[in-house]
Formats: C-alpha cells, sequence, structure tokens
C-alpha cells in the first residue's frame, strides 16, 4: 500500500514566500503544523492508502485528463480557514480565479470512481494549505495576525502538470516523491 494523492506542484514567487515566512514567525507560539516550502502544492485528488495495482490505472487515467486540460494561471489571494472560527482546523490561501482548479479536481474525482475511489462529499474549494492547527493558545492574538494576511497574495502562478506523488509520513513531516508526472496537453 502506498499512501497517494494527485496535485499541482505551485511556486507562488518570492513575495508570497516572504509573507508566509513572516506569517509563521508571528505565530510561532502556537501550535500549527507549517506546511514547508519546498511542499507547497494543491491537491486534486486525494487517494489515501492505495493498492500499488492500481497505481497504472490511476496514472492512465491522469494522463488522459491532462491531455485534454489547458495550462492554468491563477493567484493565490486571500487566507483563510477551514474550522469555525473559534476551533479552527486548517489555515489556507485561496485560488483566483478559482474555476479551472475547481473543473479539474471535479473532473478527476469523477474519473476515478470508476477505480474505486469515492467522489468527496465536501464542497471543491481550490485552495493551498498553509498549516494544520491542533489548537490555539492565543486566540486573540491569532485573530489579529490572521485578519492582517487576509490580502495575503502571489504573483501569478503558471501550472503546466499534473503529479501523481507518494506521501510518506514522517516525524518531521510528510516526504513528497513524485511517481509520475503528466503534462497539460492544451
Amino acid at each position: 500500500m502506498k499512501r497517494l494523492f494527485a496535485a499541482v506542484k505551485t511556486e507562488p514567487g518570492e513575495s508570497f514566500i516572504r509573507s508566509y515566512g513572516e506569517l509563521r514567525a508571528r505565530l510561532v507560539t502556537e501550535p500549527i503544523k507549517w506546511v514547508e516550502e519546498h511542499n507547497i502544492h494543491i491537491t486534486i485528488k486525494f487517494f489515501g492508502e492505495t493498492e500499488e495495482t492500481l497505481i497504472p490505472a490511476i496514472s492512465e487515467t491522469l494522463g488522459k485528463i491532462a491531455k485534454d486540460w489547458p495550462v492554468i494561471t491563477f493567484q493565490l489571494k486571500g487566507i483563510g480557514l477551514f474550522g469555525s472560527k473559534y476551533q479552527p482546523r486548517v489555515v489556507w490561501a485561496g485560488v483566483d480565479p478559482p474555476v479551472s482548479l475547481a473543473s479539474l479536481m471535479q473532473n478527476t474525482q469523477k474519473e476515478m470512481e470508476v477505480h474505486g475511489f469515492k467522489i468527496d462529499r465536501q464542497n471543491i474549494i481550490p485552495h493551498l494549505t498553509l498549516g494544520r492547527i491542533k489548537f490555539i493558545k492565543d486566540k486573540q492574538l491569532f485573530q489579529k495576525v490572521m485578519d492582517s494576511y487576509r490580502e495575503l497574495h502571489s504573483d501569478p502562478v503558471k501550472i503546466k502538470e499534473c503529479i501523481l506523488y507518494e506521501s510518506i509520513l514522517l516525524r518531521d513531516g510528510p516526504r513528497y516523491i513524485t511517481l509520475k508526472k503528466f503534462p497539460f496537453g492544451k
């Protein structure tokens, strides 16, 4: 079994990375597991623990989808939370415009259903996960810092491929191994 997901690698530019570093520094006392800069990506489909025998079928399907997909250009724009304001779970950056990535995510979910992967029941919200929150010690400080980064944005990001990754969970954070890349064809 391998823990798999399909994603687009995102390189948001120096100003975004600098602001992200400042955000992390200002919240250093909070127990938040921040995504390392080299692991920044937008998940298209999380497969989870997957039989290795399914990898060729997953790869073939991702290849077919990518071949018919145009290059996607967007900006990371805005910062938000999943969970409630009182019990946030994830800090994320939004995608503007979200339409192309949302369509790619929906299409991938639909096409993977034939391989036994259920369609996610949650709304599809293209986003870049920045950090996972265990709990918040100082809710006032956290809210004040989050409010000051509401307008966080990146340079334009151009995505030319989808990648199938294996995720290996380690004590110091996940390690992502590229299994295969699928260039967009349009």
